[in-house]
């Protein structure tokens, strides 16, 4: 099943709190994926689905061409997350960045790093995400991170991007200090192997445990709120219209026992009546407000057994009927 890309909440706060101090448009911005004009919840995982427009939008009210890169440079220093205490607690800044690239899915799964070493040179790749601006940020943020870890020690060799040739190497160099090339086939940064080597001074194998832990902890549940997207993909895959969709059927689907389903969705608060109402109300919203399909063909669509059913349960998510709730939508 597909797999929904995530980050988690405090890379929008750290966004929004760098747009702040650049005195940009944040109100402007922030609706374009319909958020308000405030500091976002840290805690609130995001879907990476809303870069494109987050930073098209970004782009075209700034006017910069390099927003992404501008806004990267202004983040608050990355602190309080379990991969800052991973780094601290960890022997050396190699171990660190292993295990920053195992547990990487607690902060992002929107890309994969990897680390390698060749003749002395260390390099991080992973940086292919189709949105450049977020990328940069990424990067941005990835480097002051280590910079900051490391005392400024930590010194970036060069970046490689997949970007087009048409673009400016030199406001990349400006800002990252090093040199930077485009055109290559992936994104990557170098740096001195023996980087890797540094020592960390707050190295505390037992709050290693402890932090590993918290972090296998928050993978598990991660990893359960992918549930959410598998089930609605099933429901989306026209099984409404039978009327075979009920808990177990879906656990069979899923292959899971139907009391591990329950379990697993009772981790992340949820439950399969939830994510079921929730998938309905979506689709109803959208088939009255963008088709001309009729409301006993909608109602079939949503797998309800009849219209006042149907009714019942729309007036109840929305506050309104649903021929009032088309008619405001397609007037």
């Amino acid at each position: 099943m597909k797999k929904q890309n995530s980050d988690a909440g405090i890379f929008l706060w750290m966004t929004y709190q760098a747009m702040q101090k650049m005195q940009l448009d944040t109100a402007a911005i922030f609706a374009s994926v319909h958020l308000p004009d405030q500091a976002p919840d840290k805690n609130v995982r995001r879907a990476n689905s809303t870069q494109q427009r987050f930073w098209q939008a970004a782009e075209q009210i700034s006017q910069d061409a390099y927003i992404g890169l501008h806004v990267g440079m202004q983040m608050p220093v990355f602190r309080g997350q379990v991969i800052e205490y991973l780094f601290l607690s960890s022997d050396t800044f190699g171990e660190g960045l292993a295990r920053t690239i195992k547990y990487q899915a607690v902060l992002s799964n929107a890309f994969s790093l990897s680390l390698t070493q060749k003749d002395g040179i260390a390099k991080l790749t992973g940086f292919d995400h189709p949105v450049r601006h977020y990328q940069d940020c990424a990067i941005s943020l990835l480097t002051q991170f280590f910079k900051y870890k490391k005392k400024k020690k930590f010194q970036v060799q060069r970046i490689e991007l997949p970007y087009p040739l048409e673009l400016h190497a030199e406001e990349y160099e400006a800002v990252w200090h090093c040199p930077v090339q485009l055109g290559c086939h992936e994104g990557a940064i170098y740096f001195n192997a023996d980087l890797l080597n540094l020592a960390s001074p707050a190295a505390e194998p037992e709050l290693l445990k402890i932090h590993e832990n918290m972090a296998e902890q928050q993978l598990e549940i991660l990893e359960k709120h992918q549930l959410i997207t598998d089930i609605e993909n099933i429901l989306a895959s026209g099984i409404l219209e039978s009327g075979q969709f009920d808990q177990e059927q879906i656990a069979a689907r899923l292959g899971k026992n139907p009391r591990t389903l329950r379990a697993d969705l009772q981790m992340i608060q949820t439950s399969y009546e939830k994510i079921l109402a929730q998938y309905r109300e979506k689709l109803s919203r959208k088939l009255l407000a963008n088709t001309q399909e009729s409301l006993d063909q909608i109602v079939y669509l949503t797998g309800f057994s009849e219209p006042s059913a149907f009714s019942r349960a729309f007036k109840r998510w929305t506050g309104e009927t649903p021929s009032a709730y088309r008619q405001r939508k397609q007037k």
